[in-house]
Formats: C-alpha cells, structure tokens, sequence
C-alpha cells in the first residue's frame, strides 16, 4: 500500500516538476503555491489509503465498531493534514 502512495506521489511531482523548474523569479511565487499544493495533494491521497487500510485491518481484528473507530480518527488526522497543507500553500501565495 505504501508503494502505491509513494509511486503516485512520484508521479505527480515529476509531472508538475517541468512547471516549477522554468517558473524563473517571476514565477518562482507560483511555483511555490504549486509545489505546496502538489504536496498538500499527494499527502491527502496517502493519508486517504492509510485510512482505507488501518479500518480494513480493524474491522479483520475488532469488528465494525472498531473500524468505524479507526475510520473517524484517521479522517480526523486526514482533515488536520489538509488543513496545515491549506496554510502552507496560503502562506507561499502571499509571500
């Protein structure tokens, strides 16, 4: 699982590479704002596929009720994820 997250990270960043790379300084604002979202991205996909995973293994080992459990907490980690990424792509967008 963690190959498959790691692959699709890889991907996205070398698809948004060639951007950020001929940016200049008169993009290097926006190539920021890109890098930032394209990280924010491909760890909200990552995170999506720990969570699909953890709850699988929790309703094999605990039942439904302890999936659900696991489900909410990692969404929960998942949302506070977003939300930093959020505040790092703002934060290269007004600087």
């Amino acid at each position: 699982m963690k190959r498959v997250g790691r692959t699709f990270v890889l991907s996205a960043v070398l698809a948004f590479a060639p951007f950020v790379a001929t940016a200049g300084e008169t993009g290097a604002k926006a190539g920021g704002v890109v890098e930032e979202s394209a990280k924010t991205g491909g760890h909200a996909i990552r995170d999506g596929f720990l969570t699909f995973g953890r709850s699988v293994r929790a309703f094999f080992t605990g039942g439904g009720r302890a999936a659900h459990e696991t489900w909410r907490e990692n969404a929960a980690r998942t949302r506070s994820n977003a939300r930093e990424g959020a505040r790092r792509v703002e934060g290269e967008a007004h600087r």
